[in-house]
């Protein structure tokens, strides 16, 4: 896997490519999509040999953010891709790109209300056949935080230390028996 060609190509299907710190995320890249590319970019995951750990939605202004967690078989990669659905919260489908992302689609349209379009089988995979229009995890709109505000921000720089002053040790004066031992 050739890192630097990767990224490239990810430039290529996205708005912005954010290399993040492993030890601090648990991933190295983040990587904004425009909605009409999310099927370009899992294909050539696929090709990169990437496998999709996750999918998820976050409901946030100013749309719901379909969230696709991905990682390397080989090599110590992870990558997080997020993108808005549209005005009809549609996303189109990759379950025919990695089957795994079958249930999590389902299981989004479930909670989230997200509609996968071109999904196979976009049954509900939880909750009753009835309950198919409660969509339990979407907020109020009074509740709903911006999508900055829910995003990892970098930690804050530790301030530099500031250098300790050693007091300075005077040698002690010994008591009077003590010299006189010493004398003898």
């Amino acid at each position: 896997m050739d890192i630097n060609k990767l990224k490239k190509q990810w430039q290529d299907l996205s708005t912005a490519v954010e290399g993040i710190d492993y030890s601090v995320s648990g991933h190295d890249y983040n990587v904004s999509l425009e909605r009409d590319k999310v099927r370009d970019f899992a294909a050539l995951m696929l090709e990169e040999g990437f496998y999709l750990v996750d999918l998820m939605a976050v409901h946030v202004t100013p749309a719901i953010e379909v969230v696709y967690q991905f990682a390397h078989f080989e090599a110590r990669c992870r990558v997080l891709a997020r993108a808005f659905v549209d005005d009809n919260s549609e996303m189109p489908t990759i379950s025919d790109i990695y089957q795994g992302a079958n249930w999590h689609e389902r299981e989004t349209r479930d909670f989230h209300g997200v509609v996968f379009v071109d999904h196979p089988y976009l049954y509900p995979l939880i909750l009753a056949e009835e309950d198919v229009d409660l969509k339990p995890l979407l907020k109020d709109e009074a509740n709903l935080k911006d999508v900055d505000a829910v995003r990892r921000k970098p930690p804050e720089p530790a301030p530099e230390p500031k250098p300790e002053v050693k007091p300075e040790v005077k040698p002690e004066a010994k008591p009077e028996a003590a010299k006189s031992q010493e004398q003898s």
